[in-house]
């Protein structure tokens, strides 16, 4: 435990102190948002803002969590590692299109396909590599089975769970992706799933079926360094959001984004709670869904639902507060967090 509360606090420091150097810096060689000319007006008064915030976050998590080890003397866990990996590659994919746009002075960075194939080639490196290193109980980081609060049903196969983490990953970055636009939105909805998963991980090493005699267990190969991980990138995005909160002096861009949508998507692989994550992150699922919906309408009918998708910001030309939508909006995402966490409890009870 003393790990968790140790690396938790380096990512917040360096997050919270690495931010202004990253805004100086970014502000120095131009790397300023570009707004889209179709977008809400009063977004124009954000062109300009540092972006590419997300590499601190990323460097946060990074040193919190391998500091923290190093002071504590435990090993980082294969579990661990990989989500870590998982998110880093995924950062790497939105660096590559936060800064096409910002060279090529334009809002779109990375074509789609492009894109995709980038989460594609991250999430299949973690899939196959998640499907190894088993523990001294032969448990590996992830299982080829499907699972809600526990693995459930027959195996799926190597290949069909590739497949599934590929689906996992482009679903969930891309959710987070499509919330960020409004100042402290995606950062701090993020935040309350992580600290979901720290409750999540801690609760799953209480009740190991390495440790524990009761006749309710779980079969997770490293629960309390999913923990860990979940905190120091709560922490990170913590010290990020004193400075991402209304009005925003830095901006996360695809690099903090696509990131923190693949520690989600890690997480839940390796907590063994994949279905949960949908349920956890509902104002993810939502605000994709009303991309989908708008799309699909307008295909369809020609008619836009919605005034403008993603959702904050149909709210934004409805005459709302930005404040006042962010605010709303992590009101909502927790009480989808302090559902998913209800029914995580609920289902331990023995049947």
């Amino acid at each position: 435990m003393k790990t968790i509360l140790l690396s938790a606090a380096v990512s917040l420091v360096v997050a919270l102190l690495g931010t202004p150097v990253a805004i100086r810096v970014f502000s120095r060689r131009g790397y300023g948002q570009e707004i889209r000319a179709d977008g809400p007006a009063g977004h124009a008064s954000k062109r300009g803002t540092p972006t590419m915030g997300g590499t601190v976050i990323i460097i946060a998590s990074l040193v919190g969590y391998l500091v923290g080890h190093l002071i504590t003397g435990d090993p980082p866990s294969a579990s661990g590692l990989l989500v870590l990996f998982l998110m880093t590659g995924l950062g790497l994919v939105g660096f590559a299109d936060d800064f096409i746009k910002l060279y090529m002075q334009r809002s779109l960075g990375l074509r789609s396909g492009a894109k995709l194939m980038g989460q594609a080639i991250v999430g299949v490196i973690f899939a196959v590599l998640a499907l190894h290193f088993p523990d001294g109980y032969d448990l590996t980081p992830a299982s080829t089975h499907l699972s809600f609060l526990e693995d459930f049903g027959i195996s799926v196969g190597p290949v069909f769970f590739v497949v599934w983490v590929i689906l996992m990953v482009a679903a969930t970055s891309n959710g987070v992706n499509l919330t960020d636009g409004l100042d402290g939105l995606a950062t701090g909805a993020t935040t309350l799933v992580l600290a979901a998963y720290v409750i999540i991980g801690t609760w799953q090493y209480r009740e190991d079926c390495t440790l524990a005699l009761a006749s309710n267990c779980y079969n997770v190969r490293d629960p309390l360094d999913i923990a860990i991980v979940a905190a120091v990138v709560m922490a990170a995005c913590f010290g990020f959001l004193w400075w991402n909160a209304p009005p925003a002096k830095i901006f996360m861009g695809d690099t903090g984004s696509l990131a923190l949508g693949g520690v989600l998507a890690g997480l839940a692989i390796v907590s063994r709670t994949e279905l949960l994550l949908a349920l956890l992150g509902g104002l993810f699922a939502i605000i994709t869904m009303s991309v989908v919906i708008q799309v699909g309408s307008f295909k369809l009918t020609g008619k836009r639902v919605f005034r403008m998708a993603p959702l904050q910001h149909h709210f934004e030309l409805a005459g709302w507060a930005e404040t006042t939508i962010v605010v709303r909006f992590w009101l909502i995402a927790g009480m989808f967090v302090a559902l998913g966490l209800g029914v995580f409890y609920v289902g331990w009870f023995p049947k």
